[in-house]
This record gives structure tokens, sequence and C-alpha cells, in this order.
């Protein structure tokens, strides 16, 4: 079906949908209970206006699925992949910890000036001197030599701060790294996110959001290197020198559960990556990205309160079970924006797109909860409508109409589960 009349078929049944005014109480999940913070009122309204508000935006049309049962997260987003419409999140602006999810704005920044993978470099003392206590490791030692791609599969896989301290030396050091995932931050806009540390260890003021942690997602993935690392289940990393000169191996595995299946959680069927992390300060933060017939989505899940094991895992597999099921079946409540230098055609040759608008609401307090919705369970609500704007892929139409390139590079999704 030609793109321009998706468009118009999806505004039209937008339109047609019926819908009613909620409680703002209905409005908010679990995991704002009274003994847990609470998101606060004016959030940014990048991407759209319903996802500054508090508590879960969704639009459920005919035939559509209900969010699923107990979910804990403090802030999450479904959102596909490819065209960036958002169909459904939950104060997915909250500025909180990130942990090592961050990595991936790190990846994103820095891989690009990396080149080529094969490039070597001997470890010296004073690139592991400031790694924060309890950081996790990949095992980097002093005094041999790794390759950049053997530092990238110590960050994905085993998000080894020590592989993030050493390739932030090769990048020029850790201030210049810290500034210039800053700056791609705000290239992105994911204005939510401030930078003090490249591997995502707590920090003060360190903060980022489920939709900007997506936003780093979304760009990373477009970059072949960052998709085969972030869908690599195990890998073989060298180690101590031999007698004979040569290096051991060890073999080291993806910490990212639903791609291996470790620990008692289900691996996700299509799942291809991309970071996790855990901090005492962030709990659990989860992105990830997986494909079903054809329809690539993306998923985040910040800090979930739920006692049960893997919780971060289950919860971010449920919403992309829901995503799938209710894809074409929801009005999407925002967009994920394209970076500031896509040509979106807004007419301000600033190419700021969409987000242009709502930039200068940041800080500012945030409408009424009161939101329109289809009736569903006890979860959350929403109205919202955006056309998806994927970030460069734009192509330019008499009159100057710009049409998504769907096909958002993800050759076969690179996946790499371990053999069993």
């Amino acid at each position: 079906m030609p793109a321009l009349k998706k468009i118009a078929l999806t505004v039209t049944s937008a339109a047609l949908l019926s819908t009613f005014v909620i409680s703002p109480a209905l409005a908010v999940d679990k995991n704002t209970s009274a003994n847990r913070p609470k998101p606060p009122a004016g959030m940014s309204r990048v991407g759209g206006e319903l996802l500054g508000r508090t508590g879960t935006q969704v639009k459920l049309g005919v035939g559509a699925p209900v969010l699923p049962k107990d979910l804990t997260g403090r802030s999450w987003i479904v959102a596909d992949a490819e065209n960036g419409e958002v169909l459904a999140a939950h104060n997915p602006h909250w500025r909180l910890p990130p942990a090592s999810t961050l990595k991936m704005l790190f990846a994103d920044t820095v891989m690009p000036g990396l080149q080529p993978k094969t490039r070597t470099y001997t470890v010296q003392e004073k690139d592991l001197a400031d790694l924060g206590e309890g950081s996790s490791l990949v095992g980097i030692k002093e005094h041999l030599s790794y390759t950049v791609h053997d530092l990238w599969l110590g960050v994905f896989l085993r998000s080894g701060n020590d592989a993030v301290h050493v390739l932030s030396s090769m990048y020029g050091g850790i201030p210049k790294t810290v500034a210039d995932m800053q700056s791609h931050a705000e290239e992105l806009q994911a204005l939510d996110t401030k930078v003090v540390s490249p591997d995502g260890y707590d920090a003060p003021d360190q903060v980022s959001s489920a939709y900007d942690l997506t936003l780093f997602a979304r760009s990373g993935l477009q970059k072949a290197d960052f998709r085969e690392y972030c869908s690599t289940a195990e890998a073989d990393f060298p180690g101590a020198k031999k007698k004979n000169g040569k290096r051991e191996t060890f073999k080291i595995q993806n910490t990212n559960r639903l791609l291996t299946g470790a620990d008692g959680v289900d691996p996700y069927k299509g799942i291809a990556g991309v970071k996790n992390g855990y901090t005492t300060h962030a709990g659990n933060t989860f992105t990830g990205v997986a494909e079903r017939n054809g329809k690539v989505l993306l998923v985040t899940v910040m800090n979930p309160s739920s006692n049960e094991p893997h919780a971060v895992y289950k919860e971010a597999a449920g919403l992309l079970d829901w995503g799938f099921a209710a894809s074409g079946k929801v009005t999407p409540v925002g967009e994920l924006v394209p970076p500031k230098s896509a040509d979106t055609g807004s007419g301000t040759g600033t190419g700021k797109g969409p987000a242009a608008a709502h930039e200068e609401d940041k800080g500012r307090n945030g409408p009424s909860h009161d939101t329109e919705a289809v009736a569903a369970d006890d979860g959350g609500r929403g109205v919202g409508i955006a056309l998806g704007i994927a970030g460069g892929a734009l192509v330019l139409l008499a009159g100057g109409v710009f049409l998504v390139n769907r096909r958002w590079p993800l050759p076969d999704l690179v996946r790499r589960l371990p053999r069993r």
C-alpha cells in the first residue's frame, strides 16, 4: 500500500475511534504507590504532549489487547522502531538513573571514531585507575593489547566498565567522551539526559529517561557494528599470555537474559539486543529490540518495583508481546523524534522537526491529567496521534510532503543465539 495512503488511513481511523474521559487516578499504575517516588508534574513533551503527562498513556482501538497487568516499572515505553510511533508509554520522560543502558549512548557516540575495529591498543594502568567500586568488569589487564572489536564485545556482553574506560582513553579521554556523549544526546533530542560518567555508573545528577534510552537504541541500531555487538550472545575474549607467547581466551556471555535465556529467563523469540543495566541507585533497566512478522519494536523499562526475579525482563517481554498484538489497533500517543540535523521539512531550516515545538515546554507543569481513552483494564490510558518519522531516513516529495523509509536497517536482525 502506498505510504501516503497508509498515512491517510491512519489519520482517518484515529478520528473514528470513540473516546471518553477517565479520572486521573485510573491513569496511574501500581508503580506509583504511596511508598514510591512520584514522577514530576512537569515532564518534557518532546515527542508529543501526552508523553509529558504522568501515568500510562495508551489509546486502544477495536480489537486491541489490554496492557499487561502488574507492570511495576517507574517508567516504560513501547515504540515502532521503523516509523517511530509510540504505541504506549508510562512516565517516559521521568529523569531517572540509567545504569549501564547509558552505554548505548556511549557506543553510538564513540564507535564511529574508533575504526577500524581491528585496531589494537595496549592498556595502561591509568586507563583503569578510576573505575567505580563494584563496577562490572570483563577482565581487561594492564600491559596487554586488545582490538577495538574485543573491547566492544566487553562493553555489550559483560557490560564491562573497564572496556568503556579503555575505549574512552583511545577516544581522547573521559572528559572528551562525556562532553561528546552529551552533545550527541542533544543532537538526538534526548533532552532528559545528563551525562557524568560514560559507563552509566551511579554519579550525582546523572540521569536519562525511557524515552531517551529508546532514542539511543534506535540511533545505535542503524550502525552495523552496534547491531553485531548488541545481538551477540556469547564470544571468546582474550586473556593472559601463555609461555609460548600466545593468548589464552575465555568465554563471555551477554548479560541480556532475553537474548541468552540465562538464569531461568525464557529467551524472547526475535530478540536482537540491546542493553541491560543495574546499580543500587538505578535498579534494573533494560532496552530491547525485537522483530515479529516484519514488525520491529523497541521497548524500555526502568526500575520495576516487583520482587519477582528478573522482573525487568518479564515486564519488557510482556510489553513486546502486547506491542506486536496491538500493532495497527492502537492510535499512537507520540513519536520518537528524529535528530536535530534530520531534514523533516519543518520549514524552519533547522531540521529540528516536531520536537522543536515541545522543547520550550521542558520544565513546565504538565497539563491536566484527565485523558481521553478507550476503556481497557485498571492500567493507565491515554490518547494522541503522531505520525512517526524515522531519523534521517526521509524522502522529499512534491509539495514538501515527507514519508518514512520503513525498511529501517536491521539486516536479518543479526541474531546470534547460543546453540542448545
